[in-house]
C-alpha cells in the first residue's frame, strides 16, 4: 500500500494536474507523470494510489529495481492496479507493460512516475502508443503555494481585454517569489538554506541523472554550461555562440542542452510562424524550468535581485514564462507556447495559440509602462488581425491600464491571482 511522504511545508498542497490524472486513469491503460525530481510527483501519485488500492514498487529501491530489471515481464504481473515509481530507472519494464495491458484492457492498470522525459530515453523498446497518457508535472506554481485561482490564461482567451486585475504586491515580493521557486523543499527554506538546496539539487542531477543517462564524462563542462545557460536565461539560444564561450562543439552543446531538458532543469519555447517548416528551423528561447535554481546559478537573491544592476529582467521572463506553461497544461484547452521574433529583431516574448487564436504577452520589470512596450505587440496585432485577442504587457506595478485597442498593461500577479 502507497504511503504518502511528509511534506516539508507541513501539509500537501492540492495539485491542479490531480484532476488530469483521475480523467486519464478512468480511460487509459497506462498513466505517466512526467517531471522534475522534488517536484511532487510521488506525492500526489502515492495519494491517487492509496485511494484505489494500487500497490506501490519504487525503482529507487536496489531490490526492487535488480527484479524489475531482471525479470520485468513477471514484476507488472504481480497487481492491478500497480503504481511503478521512478520508471526511467528501468525501460525493460515498458515491452513487458505493452505486451500485458494488450490482453488486459483495463483504464488505469499502471501508473507510472519518471524524473526524466521518459519517451526520450535511449533504447526505449516501445512508448506504448495509444497505450499511455502522459501528464507533466512542473514545481508548484504560485497559485498552488498560495491557494490563488491561476487562471490567466484561460481568462485571457475567453474575455480577451476585459480582464481587468489591481495589485498590492510590491517589487521585492516578486523579487522573492523569483528567488523561492517552486520546489515544495525550497518554499519551505529560506536564505543560505534554500541556497544550499538548489546547489545540491543541481549537483546531485548532473552526478546522478545525467552522467547516467547519458554516460558524459565531463561533469565539469556540463556544471558550466549550465552557468552560462542561466547567465542567457529568457534569450534566444545560440549552439554556436555558447559553444565559443566554452570551447566547445555547437552539437556537443546541442546535445548537453537536450540532456538538461530531459531532466527538466531547462525548457526551449520554440520560436513561433504559422509556416511550420519555419517554426521548426528557427532558434527557440531558452528558459530555466525553476527560477530559484536560476537564481541560485547566478548568485542572486532577494537583496541583489532589486539592485540596479541585478538580474530580475530576464529572471522575471522565466519566471512568468514558466507561470505560463503550467497554465497551459492543465487547460481544458490545447494551447501552444512559443515566442516571436522577426528579421528585424521585432519581439514578443510569449505567444499564447489555441487554433488560429494568439493570445501575446511581454514582460516588463518595471513598474512604469510605454507606449513604445507595445512595439511587438501591435506588429502581432496588425498581422494577425481577427485571430488576435488580446496583447498583454505584465509589469511590476499595481493597475490594469488600456493602451489602445485590444492592448492592456497588467500586474504580474494576474497570471495566480485572475480566475479563469
Amino acid at each position: 500500500m502507497a504511503q504518502v511522504p511528509q511534506s516539508p511545508l507541513g501539509e500537501v498542497l492540492p495539485r491542479r494536474a490531480a484532476v488530469l490524472v483521475a480523467e486519464a486513469l478512468a480511460d487509459t491503460r497506462v498513466v505517466l507523470v512526467n517531471g522534475a525530481r522534488q517536484s511532487g510527483k510521488s506525492t500526489l501519485v502515492a495519494q491517487i494510489a492509496r485511494a484505489c488500492g494500487a500497490a506501490w514498487f519504487s525503482l529507487d529501491r536496489q531490490q526492487t529495481l535488480q527484479s524489475a530489471r531482471h525479470d520485468p515481464e513477471s514484476f507488472v504481473r504481480q497487481a492491478q492496479p500497480m503504481v511503478i515509481d521512478e520508471v526511467q530507472r528501468a525501460p525493460e519494464l515498458f515491452l513487458a507493460i505493452k505486451e500485458l495491458v494488450d490482453t488486459r484492457y483495463v483504464p488505469g492498470g499502471f501508473l507510472l512516475t519518471g524524473s526524466s522525459r521518459v519517451l526520450a530515453l535511449r533504447g526505449l523498446p516501445d512508448t506504448l502508443p495509444g497505450r499511455m497518457e502522459t501528464i507533466e508535472l512542473w514545481p508548484l506554481s504560485q497559485g498552488e503555494i498560495e491557494g490563488a485561482p491561476d487562471g490567466l490564461v484561460d481568462a485571457l482567451f475567453a474575455h480577451g481585454p476585459e480582464v481587468q486585475h489591481a495589485s498590492t504586491h510590491s517589487r521585492a515580493s516578486y523579487a522573492e517569489r523569483i528567488v523561492r521557486g517552486g520546489f515544495p523543499e525550497a518554499v519551505a527554506r529560506t536564505g543560505r538554506r534554500r541556497r544550499r538546496f538548489h546547489r545540491s539539487y543541481v549537483a546531485d542531477l548532473i552526478n546522478r541523472d545525467i552522467m547516467q543517462m547519458s554516460s558524459i564524462e565531463r561533469g565539469h563542462q556540463m556544471r558550466t554550461l549550465l552557468d552560462v545557460l542561466a547567465g542567457r536565461s529568457a534569450q534566444i539560444l545560440s549552439a554556436r555562440a555558447v559553444a565559443q564561450d566554452l570551447a566547445a562543439s555547437p552539437s556537443t552543446i546541442r546535445h548537453y542542452t537536450g540532456l538538461l531538458e530531459e531532466v527538466f532543469l531547462v525548457k526551449q519555447i520554440p520560436a513561433w510562424s504559422r509556416n511550420i517548416k519555419t517554426r521548426a528551423t528557427s532558434r527557440p528561447k531558452l528558459v530555466f524550468v525553476d527560477s530559484g535554481v536560476a537564481a541560485s546559478l547566478l548568485n542572486q537573491d532577494e537583496e541583489t535581485l532589486l539592485r540596479l544592476d541585478g538580474a530580475i529582467g530576464p529572471l522575471l521572463e522565466g519566471f512568468v514564462a514558466m507561470e505560463v506553461a503550467r497554465q497551459c497544461s492543465w487547460s481544458d484547452d490545447e494551447t501552444q507556447i512559443s515566442h516571436y521574433r522577426t528579421r528585424d529583431n521585432v519581439e514578443v516574448d510569449l505567444l499564447l495559440e489555441r487554433g488560429r487564436k494568439v493570445v501575446a504577452i511581454e514582460v516588463k520589470a518595471s513598474a512604469t509602462v510605454r507606449y513604445e512596450d507595445f512595439r511587438g505587440l501591435r506588429h502581432l496585432a496588425q498581422r494577425l488581425g481577427d485571430d488576435f485577442v488580446v496583447g498583454v504587457v505584465l509589469h511590476l506595478g499595481e493597475q490594469t491600464l488600456p493602451f489602445g485597442d485590444r492592448m492592456r498593461a497588467m500586474p504580474v500577479s494576474a497570471l495566480w491571482e485572475v480566475a479563469r
